[in-house]
């Protein structure tokens, strides 16, 4: 039989916040979290518009040999998740002593690798790079540092999916617990930000130039765009079965009850409207629920021409004209690997304070966007169910569905 599935913690590090405190308060004032940075415009780059993500100090809460194998993206993951933790009710000792698995949802470690090579380069000794290097380098640095500071006994991988790794670990961690074979387990998506993670990204010249208004320069659905933003941080979701959740008493603030994913089997990068759709309409069908249920859509919508206009159609297809959407990159830009994670933790926000976060810089529709109902300032709404679209590189699609309960 089934096993429900809830939310009972959620934790997040952004450029608009290094807590749910600080990044309720920017979602509701709209608040954008770009700016210029001239290393990059120094390093060579198309574009030196980023997301701002301050590197976290965690020499009081790890020791050394802890903080050996973390680079940035294990480091912005394990302030989220600690945040996370602290709000599900859940220590290490718990932790030791449970079956709690870790999903995480992580697609790169760039400059680990070319800091690790750089180092051996200038060396001529291989013995010189450092014994930390090897768990900073590899895919599964999230995972490797999370699991084994915070004792976890259960499932324990990480998931690479391009744009839709944070949503894709979700849907996972959903789908051991509601097959009963976890009764927990630690979900999300982190996203490294210096600039070697971003160079070959900027090379493709998909992102945004509009660099003398970095505030205004990611403008998803708006005809005026001119590609996205790159960004970054961690965000963290903690799962737990419905049982295990009341049996210890933990706060409920979700629950999931819809995953839907498909594979366009089509070009590299560019997206697929048929592929968005049966993701859409396959979520919808596990969540048992009608088009008309979905208060809000958190849309994938990254500020590109051909990925937006693609992305409107579908819901337009789907969803018709009404259901207010709005994408929360239009201020945090394009956060990669971690959106799918960070976007269920903006959206459940929104739902806990009654409100719609704005799809800042919308000032004039296109075709496709003019057809759905984008929601261009705060709107205060009651939120009882939302959606959250991810999209990404090889064709992955990702659709999440929560509720209040």
């Amino acid at each position: 039989m089934s096993q429900r599935v809830v939310v009972t913690g959620i934790g997040i590090y952004s450029c608009l916040g290094q807590n749910t405190g600080e990044v309720t308060q920017s979602l509701y004032a709209g608040k954008s979290g770009i700016i210029f940075d001239q290393q990059r415009k120094d390093f060579g780059f198309r574009s030196a518009l980023t997301g701002m993500v301050q590197e976290p100090d965690l020499k009081n809460q790890l020791s050394r040999r802890q903080r050996l194998g973390m680079h940035q993206p294990a480091v912005y993951a394990y302030v989220a998740t600690k945040e996370a933790l602290d709000m599900s009710g859940l220590d290490i000792d718990f932790l030791e002593k449970s079956e709690t698995g870790i999903i995480f949802g992580n697609d790169s470690t760039a400059a680990s690798i070319i800091e690790a090579v750089d180092r051996a380069k200038e060396k001529k000794d291989t013995t010189l790079i450092g014994s930390g290097a090897i768990f900073q380098n590899m895919n599964s640095t999230v995972n490797m540092n999370l699991s084994t500071i915070f004792k976890l006994k259960g499932i324990n991988f990480t998931l690479s999916a391009a744009c839709a790794s944070g949503s894709h670990s979700i849907g996972m961690g959903y789908l051991m617990i509601s097959q009963g074979l976890q009764e927990r387990v630690i979900c999300g998506g982190a996203q490294e930000i210096n600039p070697s993670s971003m160079a070959s990204f900027d090379g493709l010249g998909t992102f945004s130039v509009r660099e003398s208004e970095p505030q205004k320069a990611s403008r998803p659905f708006d005809k005026d765009r001119d590609g996205l933003i790159p960004s970054g941080g961690a965000a963290t979701v903690i799962l737990e079965s419905y049982e295990a959740a009341v049996k210890r008493g933990a706060p409920i603030l979700a629950e999931l009850i819809g995953y839907g994913f498909s594979s366009n089997g089509d070009h590299i990068s560019n997206p697929n409207v048929d592929g968005q759709i049966r993701s859409l309409k396959m979520a919808l069908k596990q969540a048992q629920v009608t088009t008309n249920e979905i208060d809000y859509i958190n849309a994938h919508a990254t500020s590109t021409v051909v990925g937006d206009g693609s992305e409107a159609k579908a819901i337009y297809d789907v969803f018709g004209a009404d259901v207010p959407v709005s994408s929360t990159k239009s201020m945090t830009g394009h956060e990669c690997w971690m959106a799918g994670a960070s976007e269920i933790v903006y959206s459940i926000l929104m739902m806990q304070h009654s409100f719609i976060a704005p799809n800042i810089n919308f000032e004039n529709p296109d075709e496709d966007s003019a057809r759905i109902n984008i929601i261009p300032e705060t709107r205060e709404q009651h939120i009882n169910c939302f959606l959250s679209n991810s999209f990404g590189f090889g064709g992955t699609n990702s659709t999440l569905i929560l509720k209040k309960v």
